[in-house]
């Protein structure tokens, strides 16, 4: 299954390795997509793939960690 996903990042999690973590915990294949990082804030569009349970239980993950997930359709950051 792939799921793409727009990713939200705060100013503490910017430089954290949070993506890197999901996918070696949950067995999940990111491919970014598109990126923007500031200083302040980090947006990405990134494609998620693994088996149904995984890539839910990877992204309940990046949610407790404090990233703002939106599941999405294309791949553009406005």
């Amino acid at each position: 299954m792939k799921t793409r996903v727009k990713l939200t990042f705060p100013q503490h999690l910017i430089k954290e390795p949070v993506i890197f973590t999901m996918a070696k915990k949950f067995d999940i294949m990111p491919n970014i997509r598109r990126a923007r990082v500031t200083d302040t804030i980090g947006e990405m569009i990134l494609e998620l793939e693994g088996s149904d349970e995984k890539v839910g239980q990877g992204i309940d993950y990046l949610k407790k960690q404090g990233l703002d997930v939106e599941l999405v359709e294309g791949d553009v950051i406005e």
